[in-house]
């Protein structure tokens, strides 16, 4: 039983320390309660629709770091961004915007001037 529950909160778990955020914000870009989240981590099984979230959140995080050094994507996440009117991209993503973050990563890995 513990092999089951490590499979289902090593995922939540990593990605949070990857992201290297707290429960507070990794809540928020997940789009659910810190209770919830706790849950998660605590090896609740996340639904089918959270768990395309958590796919979702691990694919931005694996092309952040691309175009973001790994050490300051947490930073980033919550610095007000002139290219998201001045959102901070942790709002970007909870608002469901997620698209204008892949635009912006885009323009990045391609060096195609915004």
């Amino acid at each position: 039983m513990a092999n089951i529950e490590q499979k289902i909160k090593a995922p939540i778990l990593k990605l949070r320390k990857n992201f290297d955020t707290p429960r507070k914000d990794f809540a928020r870009l997940l789009g659910i309660s810190e209770r919830s989240l706790a849950g998660l981590e605590q090896g609740k099984k996340p639904t089918p629709p959270m768990q395309r979230k958590i796919r979702e959140l691990i694919r931005l995080y694996e092309a952040l770091v691309k175009v973001v050094h790994a050490d300051f994507v947490s930073g980033w996440l919550q610095e007000p961004n002139t290219a998201f009117n001045n959102l901070k991209p942790l709002e970007v993503v909870e608002r469901g915007e997620t698209d204008r973050i892949w635009k912006m990563i885009y323009y990045l890995e391609s060096g195609i001037a915004s």
